[in-house]
């Protein structure tokens, strides 16, 4: 079933599927949406759960914020959405940017059980590749409007942006490339020892996005985490590997 709901002037779709008292909410990785992470909502889902499929806010059919939001703005939204639909003690699965809100939220909320999927959260390392791409964008961000004005200015590093930007980074509005460069840069992993709940970290194994080192690093600090991890998957693992993925997410959700 379809719904949408209204928090502070954004507007948020989601699908609701089940009736039953477990709650279980489900968050995309960026440059998706609800529909995208169908085979993790649908392995959740039995007579005991009610699964809550979003759209996050600036993806899908969701509105943009109307700030620029970082993580924690993020987690916010869904913990006021939780109080609004009632939702306690929830199940959270999460891939990629959403395994970032998973973490807040898991992190300062009680919950009953975890799902990681290629998440996001980790400081990455940086290449010295990536430097020598990033800094002379940053630099040229600051200096040409001084030297070429600010309207030539904006047509050069346009072009740089699309450049050196990644897809996602690309495909974005300009809102959500400024907040997509603000959490990207968000490390969280002083918040992984806060979580309680038992957390199941699901990985492809050739992962660039989000490399497997992240997934370790999850498993060491979070309490009660373990770690399934598939050779030869990337950074959907549970694409490459749906079958899998749904009985490994249905076994430790204890589904039938």
């Amino acid at each position: 079933m379809e719904r949408t709901i209204e928090i502070g002037g954004v507007k948020m779709r989601y699908d609701v599927e089940g009736s039953g008292q477990r709650p279980v909410i489900v968050m995309h990785g960026w440059g998706c949406k609800a529909s995208t992470m169908a085979i993790l909502a649908n392995a959740a889902t039995d007579s005991t759960t009610t699964v809550y499929n979003l759209d996050l806010p600036g993806f899908g059919e969701s509105t943009e914020p109307a700030e620029v939001w970082g993580v924690d703005m993020y987690t916010k939204f869904i913990e006021d959405f939780a109080k609004m639909e009632r939702i306690e003690n929830p199940v959270l699965i999460g891939h990629s940017f959403g395994g970032r809100i998973a973490i807040v939220f898991a992190s300062r909320n009680k919950t009953d059980r975890v799902i990681l999927v290629d998440a996001a959260g980790i400081k990455p390392r940086r290449s010295m590749k990536y430097y020598l791409k990033v800094y002379p964008f940053k630099a040229a961000k600051h200096i040409l409007p001084y030297i070429l004005g600010k309207n030539r200015a904006s047509k050069i590093i346009e072009k740089m942006r699309n450049k050196s930007g990644s897809t996602d980074y690309k495909q974005a509005s300009p809102k959500m490339r400024t907040i997509m460069s603000r959490v990207v840069n968000e490390d969280l992993t002083h918040l992984l020892h806060l979580i309680k709940a038992p957390t199941l970290l699901i990985w492809g194994e050739k992962d660039t996005a989000t490399p497997l080192r992240d997934a370790k690093i999850m498993e060491r600090e979070i309490p009660d985490a373990g770690l399934v991890s598939y050779p030869e998957a990337g950074h959907y693992s549970f694409l490459d590997r749906p079958g899998q993925t749904a009985a490994v997410v249905k076994s430790f959700l204890n589904i039938k």
